[in-house]
């Protein structure tokens, strides 16, 4: 279920590009968080990704693909913006699993 976003931006080597997911905002007892406080997002969907990397001169292909919803460090990643949207570009190392 990838959504279609189309960005002007190739990663390189083993890089993904991720559009992090705004949690879902739960209330308890009405407390209403403001969005300073709020914590960065930790879930994300790969928009785009590298052809993967190389060792020993051979290719390494990537685990993860577009489309694919995935879990990261909460520091992962130099964050960027295109179109106004925010994206976050990381090493597939950095990225924990995939949500299934």
């Amino acid at each position: 279920m990838a959504t279609e976003t189309k960005i002007q931006i190739q990663p390189l080597a083993d890089r993904v590009v991720v559009k992090p997911l705004e949690p879902k905002e739960v209330k308890k007892g009405g407390i209403i968080i403001p969005e300073t406080a709020k914590e960065k997002p930790q879930e994300g969907e790969i928009v785009a990704a590298g052809k993967g990397r190389t060792e020993d001169g051979k290719p390494v292909p990537m685990e993860v693909k577009v489309g694919d919803k995935v879990l990261y460090g909460k520091y992962s990643g130099t964050e960027i913006k295109i179109n106004d949207e925010e994206y976050l570009i990381m090493k597939e190392e950095d990225i924990l699993g995939i949500v299934k």
